[in-house]
């Protein structure tokens, strides 16, 4: 048994941290309390996961009290513990600043030393304070039930050597049986053991748990759009296939994932009538400084932040010339009911039927912002999420901690799910650079 004394930013990021510490001892100071209390009425997911800690507190408290210990329905207690000028004297003199992290640190010291026969562990997201902690001999870790390590994401596709008869019977029959055990929609390169000129890109279909050839693109392209490397085909093939309802698209800057979720989107709805509109959403983070408080209604409001999705529709609406309609741009597809944009804020509680749902940047979402949106999918709508976890403008997330990476993992292995990690950078020459080089 250990005892686990837990920061706020761990509640606050996920409000059911506390049932994830199995038959442990989990301790909350009284401090946390305090900093909780202070988000509780913000109208954010910082809010609502404050709100949603106060009720559990609260719930546990009416089964026994807080301060003694209430067991918990896994096993082990949880305990709210108080602050004393006692503990805070017990700190290094540097450490004795009255501030909120402070006073936990010295609640978590004081337990590790109260029980010395139990192994104390600090559990806290915020990097500063695991070295406080371990500068004081606390042993400090990271909230890691919902981390995933950015460097074993799953890909969505890999290469694999087969003879050349294999090869030529795929292209002549069209399939082929799968050759080792892949992950449902799992994307392959099969390349000639003996020649590796000669190769073929397919698909595990699993349906059948054979591979199949990749779709080939229209000659008149996805709304004039054509895959430029593998994986951008890739990516086509499962953003225009309607059997698979979520797409996780990720990859750096310039490597197309917005535009091409967008260029399928147009066609499924504009085109093939398979849904009722395209919905574009975005989290709203700000790069850099924010500018604060924008003037305007609603609309002008979030032109700022929903600038990059109207640049790709306007990229799209200008290459495709096969209706006059299109030339006017985007806001005549908005009038016409067929494309919608609007923040990530006004989602929760919607229940969103027969559509195309693009949900771009979601790599500055938590595991439970993304549990919250994808949950809102109705019946006949497609899904499909876009980002980069090296580019976080939210500070309560990391590469590994994001909600993107936690769904790609956590659905890779359902058949109605496929995810292509991009690669190649197909901006421009320079916007490739940069991306490589800086």
């Amino acid at each position: 048994m250990k005892n686990f004394i837990l920061d706020t930013n761990v509640l606050l990021h996920d409000p059911q941290s506390l049932f994830k510490f199995e038959e442990n001892n989990i301790f909350v100071p009284i401090t946390v309390i305090e900093e909780i209390d202070r988000f509780k009425k913000d109208m954010n997911e910082t809010g609502r996961n404050a709100r949603m800690v106060s009720r559990v507190l609260d719930s546990m408290r009416e089964k026994g009290s807080l301060a003694v210990g209430v067991t918990m329905p896994g096993g082990g207690t949880l305990r709210v513990e108080l602050f004393t000028e006692k503990q805070f004297k017990n700190l290094p003199v540097d450490l004795r600043v009255d501030s909120g992290d402070n006073r936990i640190l010295a609640v978590a010291r004081d337990i590790r030393d109260r029980y010395p026969d139990v192994s104390a562990i600090f559990v806290t997201k915020d990097t500063n304070l695991r070295i406080k902690a371990d500068a004081i001999g606390v042993v400090a870790e990271d909230y890691e039930s919902d981390k995933v390590d950015i460097q074993d994401l799953y890909s969505g596709t890999r290469s694999i050597e087969l003879p050349a008869e294999s090869i030529d019977r795929f292209y002549g029959q069209g399939w082929l049986e799968a050759p080792l055990k892949l992950d449902p929609n799992e994307f392959i390169t099969i390349v000639d053991s003996s020649n590796p000129a000669h190769t073929a890109i397919c698909r595990n279909d699993p349906a059948n748990g054979r591979i199949v050839p990749v779709r080939k693109v229209p000659k008149e392209g996805i709304w004039s759009l054509f895959a430029r490397n593998r994986e951008q085909s890739f990516a086509l093939d499962v953003l225009m296939d309607d059997s698979i309802k979520l797409v996780t698209l990720v990859g750096k800057a310039g490597t197309g994932k917005t535009l091409l979720a967008i260029a399928a989107g147009l066609h499924k709805t504009a085109e093939e009538n398979v849904y009722n509109r395209l919905l574009v959403s975005r989290p709203v983070f700000p790069m850099g400084k924010d500018l604060g408080f924008l003037p305007g209604d609603i609309e002008e409001k979030l032109t700022p932040w929903m600038q990059p999705i109207f640049d790709n529709v306007e990229l799209l609406i200008s290459g495709h010339e096969s209706e006059k309609r299109h030339s006017k741009g985007y806001k005549e597809l908005m009038a016409m009911g067929l494309l919608d944009i609007e923040p990530l804020t006004y989602i929760r509680g919607r229940s969103i039927p027969n559509q195309y749902l693009i949900v771009d940047e979601a790599q500055n979402l938590s595991p439970h912002e993304i549990k919250t949106i994808v949950t809102r999918v109705g019946e006949g709508t497609k899904i499909v999420l876009t980002g980069d976890p090296y580019q976080i403008d939210n500070p309560y997330v990391d590469a590994s901690s994001n909600g993107l990476t936690y769904l790609v993992e956590k659905f890779k292995g359902e058949r109605i799910a496929a995810h292509v990690t991009l690669t190649k950078g197909e901006r421009s020459e320079l916007a490739e650079l940069a991306a490589n080089l800086l």
